[in-house]
Parts: structure tokens; C-alpha cells; sequence
């Protein structure tokens, strides 16, 4: 489904302050997450093509690619810098190891640690400010008002220009916005992720808060990337959801009949599995905005096609029926990244 400029410009959404493409681009698949990461040059044209494309938000952070994401993201829209909303993260980098041991991802919030990685991604992002910048998580051993104090202090110094939360609870974002105004609340949200309804979502609402969803498409099992066991068994050693419940073979197995009858949807629809789930998303709220993440300029089109999909009511009853807390098999996090997250959770493992 090819977007017009009409179209586009119609259909701009608030992230925060800033007037958005209802879809942007997340910038972790361009350096790692999800296998070997792709040819430099691959990575350059992407990101060209999702501005040519007329996506104005743009998602990365100082973990991804150990910077490699940041470096990028600077070297190839730099020069582009007044065309669209840069978006990073801090609270969650690497400790180099020595040679003998290896990194290791550390979640470090204090007020130190906050500034200094902010100074770093501005010089990757070649950029005298960043237009949002996020806690990529709440390090519960220090207070989320300090986190979101020192975060305020760069606003205020004028090296960000709003302030953004990843996975926290409806509890945590209250306590940092009443400390300063939260901009922006990021979260994973597809059909088969709805941890953001319990709670958080409302109080992003209630608080004017903007809601970027991650991982929209269900980490690729809603477009198709994973349609079988074979596929399941040849992702690469160091792919992110090999250790992600849903992608155990027990749990896998359960929800590949989602797929299918999600794709049988989609072909009545008349689109693609990813515009039908970026669809869904887009139709809870004006205030959602996903980030898909992607590799191939062929499957960003695909992507931006979604915001001209139209679902009606009965439809949308049907996906929500189809793909729901209760259907989907396993937790979306291992017990570690479980630990490490603030959010409001489902007990899914109980199933």
C-alpha cells in the first residue's frame, strides 16, 4: 500500500511536544537483537528510506549495538537533523570487560551516570540536543525521582528537550512526573502483549502522556517471520528471543495456530500479518505511536503502509477474541529481564 503526502500529513501524532509520523522507526535492528547485524551500508539506506518515506521519529539508545545504533543514527541523518524527532535512551549501557570477560549490560540510574551517557550519545548522534530522551529502565536501587531529577536538570541545561520512561509501572510514572513533566512512556505493545491495559496506559491518558509501543509486530511471530518449528530452531545463537518464553518450542508450539488464523484475517482485510498488527495498534488511541524495528527498506514500506488500514468494530472484536492474554502461550520475559522491568505483569506463567 504505497502512503501519499496527503495522507501523511493528515495523520501526524503527538509524541510529547512534537508532531510525529503515526509510525516511526525503532534503530535496534540495525546493529543487533535479533541475529547478525546487517551490512553497514543496509543499515545507511534504511534509515534514508524511512526519511524519504516521511517517518519523522526516530528511536534508538545508547545500549543498542554497545552505541553502534547512536553512531549510525548520527552519521547518516545528521545532516537531516531539522526533519524529524530524535528519540534515545540512558540507564542501561555496558560495562567493557577486559579482554578476558565479557561486557556485561549493566542498569545504572544515578544522576551521574545519566549525564555521562547523555554526553556520549550527543556526540554518536553528532547532535546539540536530543528531542527525547528516555530512562531505558528505573534502576530500583536508586529512587525514580533522582533518575528523573538529574533528567531534568538536562532539560533544563538544554541537552534534551523532554523526558520519556521505559517499562514502568502506572505507580513509578506518577512519582517521576510529579518530579518533572514525562513526555512519553515506552512500552512493548502488540495484540499478544497487553500488560499496558492493566494500568499504565490509563494513567498515561489521565497524566498526558504519550504512548510509544515497541515490539508491535510481536517481535516478527505476527508478520510470519517464525512460521514454523524449522524457523523457531534456526534463529542464530545470540537472537534476543531465544530465551524468551514465548519462543520455547513448548510455548511456541501452542501459539502458532494464533498465527494462522491471524494471517487468514489479514488476507481478508486485503493487507500484510505486520500492517494488520501495526493497524490494531494504531486503532487503540490516537495517543499510540509504534516503532517498528526492521532490517529491509521492502518490509519498512510494508510497515508505513499500516497507517491506511481501516478496521472496523466487529473486526477489531474479532482480533481482540483471537489474540488476548488468554490465548497467547508463555511469558514475554525471561526471569531475569522480568527482574529488571517495572511494569504491571500478567501472570502468564500460570498457564
Amino acid at each position: 500500500m504505497p502512503l501519499t503526502c496527503e495522507y501523511r500529513l493528515m495523520q501526524q501524532r503527538q509524541l510529547g511536544p512534537f508532531t510525529v509520523s503515526p509510525i516511526g522507526l525503532g534503530c535496534m535492528n540495525i546493529c543487533h537483537a535479533y541475529g547478525t547485524p546487517p551490512p553497514r551500508e543496509q543499515a545507511e539506506r534504511l534509515l534514508l528510506a524511512a526519511l524519504d518515506a516521511g517517518v519523522t521519529h526516530f528511536d534508538t539508545a545508547a545500549l543498542y549495538g554497545f552505541g553502534v545504533s547512536e553512531a549510525l543514527v548520527g552519521q547518516v541523518l545528521a545532516p537531516h537533523r531539522q526533519r524529524f524527532t530524535l528519540a534515545s535512551k540512558c540507564g542501561m549501557t555496558v560495562e567493557a570487560g577486559d579482554g578476558t570477560v565479557k561486557p556485561t549490560r549493566v542498569i545504572d540510574g544515578r544522576p551521574g551516570a545519566l549525564r555521562a551517557t547523555c554526553e556520549g550519545s550527543l556526540r554518536r548522534l553528532r547532535t546539540d540536543v536530543i528531542d527525547l530522551y528516555y530512562l531505558h529502565r528505573w534502576d530500583k536501587q536508586v529512587p525514580i525521582e533522582d533518575s528523573v531529577g538529574a533528567l531534568g536538570d538536562l532539560v533544563r541545561a538544554g541537552k534534551i528537550r523532554s523526558i520519556g520512561l521505559s517499562e514502568v509501572s502506572a505507580a513509578t510514572l506518577r512519582r517521576a512526573h510529579a518530579v518533572h513533566p514525562v513526555a512519553a512512556l515506552q512500552t512493548e505493545y502488540s495484540l499478544w502483549t497487553r500488560n499496558p491495559e492493566i494500568a499504565v496506559l490509563r494513567t498515561c491518558r489521565d497524566l498526558g502522556v504519550s504512548f510509544v509501543a515497541f515490539s508491535p509486530v510481536a517481535r516478527g511471530f505476527l508478520a510470519g517471520a517464525l512460521p514454523d518449528l524449522g524457523a523457531l530452531a534456526a534463529l542464530a545463537e545470540k537472537d534476543i528471543r531465544r530465551p524468551m518464553p514465548r519462543f520455547a518450542s513448548e510455548h511456541f508450539t501452542r501459539n502458532l495456530p494464533l498465527l494462522s488464523s491471524f494471517q487468514a484475517i489479514a488476507t481478508e482485510v486485503g493487507c500484510t500479518p505486520a500492517q494488520l498488527a501495526l493497524a490494531w495498534l494504531l486503532h487503540q488511541g490516537q495517543d499510540i505511536l509504534p516503532i517498528p524495528g526492521t532490517r529491509s527498506v521492502e518490509h519498512l514500506r510494508e510497515n508505513l503502509g499500516a497507517a491506511e488500514v481501516r478496521l472496523s468494530a466487529d473486526l477489531l472484536a474479532r482480533l481482540d477474541a483471537l489474540i488476548n492474554t488468554n490465548t497467547v502461550s508463555g511469558h514475554r520475559y525471561a526471569e531475569q529481564a522480568r527482574r529488571e522491568v517495572d511494569t504491571e505483569d500478567i501472570a502468564e506463567s500460570a498457564r
